[in-house]
């Protein structure tokens, strides 16, 4: 983080918890709030240790960027942890993200697939890397354009930090709000980052039953399709 950041995460709603059961449990997390504490005394409060006050037994298997919000699973067992960690890894999960970005995207529908690598100089910052960067692909769709943006539907397939801003400002159109990749006039048009991780679909642990996990996009007047479970 950034030497001047001062991290001062959301207090309402504290908790948003959409589903528990004896092995998972689906979080809702705020814009702005860690998923995992940080190094510094200030950066304890996390998305992690707000839930294990409730469920102690809870770890990280994946993680959202802090300005992100949306949707988030944890597992409640060693089983279960491992059980979804190799779910993410394997790409065998599926994710739909919706975003408002800075002007008017021409195509319709497309992908991106460009290698990223982190930018040391300038962390948490990645970059565009064709010689050491990791592979990452995105497909996407617009939902919507308006006058000097568009709404956007995000399907990661992979998971690369940073992935979908770092994806949508090599497609000319950085997301609104954006306080690290977004050109000033962009940045302020937005009070958070205009980035919501809406569905996430998944196998449970516990019986390899496929299950739909949803949010409502808080910044977008669109109600989604559900995602469909049978092409993850």
């Amino acid at each position: 983080m950034k030497k001047n950041f001062v991290y001062q995460p959301p207090y309402t709603p504290y908790l948003q918890l959409l589903h528990h059961d004896n092995d998972i449990v689906v979080a809702n997390k705020q814009s702005g709030l860690l998923s995992v504490t940080g190094i510094q005394p200030a950066h304890k409060d996390a998305l992690i240790t707000r839930v294990q006050r409730v469920l102690p037994t809870a770890t990280v298997v994946h993680r959202l960027d802090m300005a992100t919000s949306g949707v988030m699973v944890m597992a409640l067992n060693k089983d279960a942890h491992r059980k979804l960690s190799r779910q993410f890894q394997d790409r065998i999960t599926k994710k739909r993200y919706y975003a408002r970005v800075d002007g008017i995207v021409a195509p319709d529908e497309g992908s991106i697939d460009i290698p990223l690598i982190v930018d040391w100089p300038n962390r948490p910052k990645q970059k565009i890397d064709y010689e050491n960067g990791k592979p990452s692909l995105t497909h996407f769709k617009v939902i919507k354009r308006l006058e000097n943006e568009t709404w956007m539907e995000l399907l990661p397939v992979t998971g690369r930090s940073h992935q979908l801003r770092m994806h949508m400002l090599a497609l000319g159109h950085p997301i609104l709000g954006d306080r690290l990749y977004a050109h000033e006039e962009a940045k302020a048009r937005a009070p958070r980052l205009q980035l919501h991780a809406e569905t996430l679909l998944l196998q449970h642990p516990e019986n390899g039953e496929w299950c739909r996990f949803s949010s409502v996009v808080p910044f977008m007047a669109h109600t989604p399709v559900p995602l469909e479970i049978d092409k993850p």
